[in-house]
């Protein structure tokens, strides 16, 4: 546990953001500067009606203050997610497009490779320099520091659940220190799978307030099946606010991801309504054309990669250099995956009897660990899922996906039930979320818990970022087989 006071990182990670910040952006505006008009002479006069020097100074300060307006230094979007990311971007994109038009309702001739030079460099450098930051305090919070303690507050069951989502995310911050579960005397079986203390069962105000002060908690988390009357609960809101002590409300919703909630205000409760998703239309379009953009641009750029492995998988091992497999792709249809051969010809004749030897043929997942067909080139592709790029062919031709669930065989979706049905909504991908969270390292139940929930929250962003998330695990070679 850290020794400082858990509240520290709240004031001096907001500090760090705002020197970081004012270097970053000073770095990419003088370096606009000089790249377009030269440092040589910065008291020379402008050629043009527009003042560059004082422009510059213009952009440094607002800029800044942009994204200390828009929240980019908030606490509660620092160390993980993406909301941190998105405010800077949109910050930056304001400032600059508030600048374009003013230059042109006003017609004043501003240096358009100025601003260009300034503000991609200006709105990468911020991103970098914060992602930068944000490992540093991914490292911290795995180790107890900054973070803000929580006491959770909920039924049995809710507490539970809320306690184990929040330790399985270090990096978000939220470190669970005790659990209150008012009038939960009956159902307190639950709680021996709760690794946190439990303060007692007493749901009267005073009784919940005194415990939330006596364990020096940052935030309350109120989950789910709480027993407590509506009048206790904008009381505590209350107390709470005028200790500068935060308040969660923890709904039981799981696999929802934020751009589906939205909130209506309806007679003083905030409503939560959450969209169904759909991806058709449009949605599925905007898709379809970044896989195909993007599978062309890399197939191209990786034809040289191509004729190399076909080359090296002949020479090292007599037989084909193309390994194809029957997997069920969109709406339960089937299609010939394809693979650059990384085991012994007339491998998957072997696969019962070693599935068998090693007790786990009945197993969903039909893996094999220490598989003896993998050859010796094969176990490098692998490792580096280099065996895959030719799915980037099944991506230009329909089948697959950049970004999608896990591409499962017959016999797996064999034993799916109502629910994992769902991920046969979308076609599979080459990549998905759980490539990203562990790949081979992942038990059947996390493997379409991932699915599922790539299912039910797909937007073209959240692609993006897998895609980028997709290289740092491959060149990791994590959970590869």
């Amino acid at each position: 546990m850290a020794t400082r006071d858990s509240g520290y990182w709240r004031r001096a990670y907001p500090t760090r953001l705002r020197l970081i910040d004012a270097g970053v952006i000073v770095w990419a505006v003088a370096g606009a500067y000089g790249v377009r008009f030269g440092l040589t002479d910065l008291t020379a006069p402008q050629s043009s009606d527009v003042d560059y020097l004082l422009l510059s100074v213009f952009l440094v300060i607002v800029w800044w203050s942009m994204l200390e307006f828009w929240g980019t230094r908030d606490a509660r979007v620092l160390g993980s997610g993406s909301e941190e990311y998105k405010r800077v971007l949109a910050s930056s994109a304001w400032l600059f497009g508030f600048v374009a038009v003013v230059s042109y309702a006003l017609r004043i001739d501003t240096a358009r490779g100025f601003v260009g030079l300034a503000f991609p460099a200006g709105a990468l450098g911020l991103i970098v320099a914060r992602w930068l930051l944000r490992q540093h305090l991914s490292l911290e919070r795995k180790q107890g520091k900054s973070t803000s303690r929580v006491l959770i507050i909920g039924g049995p069951h809710s507490a539970v659940h809320l306690a184990k989502s929040l330790q399985s995310v270090p990096d978000a911050g939220y470190l669970p220190v005790a659990a209150h579960v008012p009038g939960g005397g009956s159902q307190l079986s639950a709680l021996p799978s709760l690794e946190i203390p439990v303060t007692g069962v007493d749901g009267h105000f005073e009784s919940i307030l005194e415990t939330i002060l006596h364990n020096n908690v940052d935030a309350v988390a109120v989950s789910a099946g709480v027993n407590l009357n509506p009048r206790d609960l904008r009381r505590l809101g209350w107390e709470l606010a005028a200790r500068d002590i935060g308040m969660i409300l923890a709904p039981a919703l799981t696999d929802v991801a934020g751009p589906r909630i939205h909130t209506q205000p309806v007679a003083g409760l905030p409503l939560i309504h959450v969209s169904t998703p759909k991806l058709t239309g449009g949605k599925k379009v905007a898709k379809r054309t970044f896989d195909i953009a993007v599978a062309g641009l890399l197939v191209t750029a990786l034809l040289p990669l191509f004729g190399l492995i076909a080359l090296l998988v002949r020479v090292t091992d007599p037989g084909p250099v193309f390994y194809r497999q029957e997997r069920i792709g969109l709406r339960g249809t089937t299609f010939n995956m394809l693979k650059f051969r990384s085991m012994r010809v007339n491998a998957d004749a072997e696969l019962q009897r070693l599935l068998e030897r090693q007790g786990s043929g009945a197993t969903p997942l039909f893996k094999v660990e220490n598989d003896p067909r993998i050859t010796p080139l094969g176990r490098i592709l692998r490792k580096y899922s280099l065996d895959e790029l030719p799915q980037l062919l099944n991506v230009l031709g329909g089948s697959m996906s950049l970004v999608g669930p896990r591409p499962q065989r017959d016999r797996e979706v064999a034993l799916y039930d109502d629910d994992a049905h769902r991920r046969l909504y979308v076609s599979p991908g080459m990549s998905g979320l759980w490539q990203v969270s562990g790949r081979s390292n992942l038990s059947w139940e996390e493997s379409i818990r991932l699915d599922l929930y790539y299912v039910e929250n797909w937007s073209l962003m959240g692609d993006v970022l897998i895609l980028f998330k997709t290289f740092k695990a491959v060149f990791a070679g994590t959970g590869a087989v």
